[in-house]
C-alpha cells in the first residue's frame, strides 16, 4: 500500500461499492475511516480474499477503525436513477452515516459523488489504498450476507452462488422462474424477459 500518496489530511475515509453489474438486489457502499495507530493486516481488494478471510479482516475492521458505515440504493432506486447514479448516492449515504465526518474522502474508481469535503477518485484503489480495501471489504461482506438471505426465501434461485451476477446459472433460473420484485428491471436480461410477458 506504501506506493500511494496520501493528501494532507488527518481524517481520510474510503469509500467502495459492491453490486453493480448484479441483476438483483441493492448496490451496498462502504466508508471506513481507519486508525494509524490501530492498523489492520492483510487489507486487499475484497475480490482477492478468500470469503473466510473476508470475515475475520470485517470483524477487525468495525473494531479498529475509527469509524465506518455502510450505504445503499435499492433495486428500485437503480431502475428510476440508473446505475451510476444510484452507486454515487449510495456512496454518499455511506459518508453521512459515518460517526465522525472525515476531512477528505478517497474513492475508488474513476470518479466521485458530490460531497461535502473535498474528494479524489483512485483508479484501483482498493489495491492501493487500505482505506478503500477496508471499505471493498465491509461492502462485499454486507452484500454477500444480503444474497444468502435472498437465498434463503427463494432457494430456486441459487442467490448463494451466484450472488444475482448474471452468471449462466442465474440467466438459467430467471428464464424458468421469472424475475423477482428485488431484481433491477432496467437491466438488459430482465427487462427482455418482463416484454415477453
Amino acid at each position: 500500500m506504501s506506493a500511494f500518496i496520501y493528501p494532507d489530511y488527518e481524517l481520510i475515509a474510503g469509500v467502495d461499492e459492491v453490486g453493480r453489474g448484479p441483476l438483483v438486489g441493492a448496490v451496498v457502499t462502504a466508508a471506513v475511516i481507519l486508525d494509524p495507530h490501530n492498523p489492520i493486516e492483510g487489507l486487499a481488494d475484497s475480490k482477492a480474499l478468500s470469503e473466510k478471510k473476508r470475515l475475520l479482516l470485517e470483524a477487525e475492521i468495525k473494531q479498529k477503525a475509527r469509524a465506518w458505515a455502510l450505504g445503499r440504493a435499492e433495486a428500485e432506486e437503480i431502475d428510476r436513477l440508473n446505475i451510476l447514479h444510484a452507486t454515487m448516492l449510495a456512496m454518499q449515504r455511506a459518508v453521512k452515516q459515518l460517526k465522525i465526518q472525515p476531512h477528505f474522502v478517497l474513492v475508488d474508481g474513476n470518479r466521485t459523488p458530490q460531497l461535502d469535503m473535498p474528494a479524489r477518485a483512485v483508479v484501483k484503489g482498493d489495491r492501493l489504498v487500505a482505506e478503500i480495501s477496508a471499505a471493498s471489504i465491509l461492502a462485499k461482506v454486507a452484500r454477500d450476507r444480503e444474497m444468502q438471505a435472498l437465498d434463503r426465501l427463494y432457494p430456486q434461485y441459487a442467490f448463494a452462488q451466484h450472488k444475482g451476477y448474471p452468471t449462466k446459472l442465474h440467466l438459467q433460473k430467471l428464464a424458468q422462474f421469472g424475475p423477482l420484485a428485488q431484481h433491477r428491471r432496467s437491466f438488459s436480461p430482465v427487462r427482455k424477459l418482463l416484454e415477453q410477458v
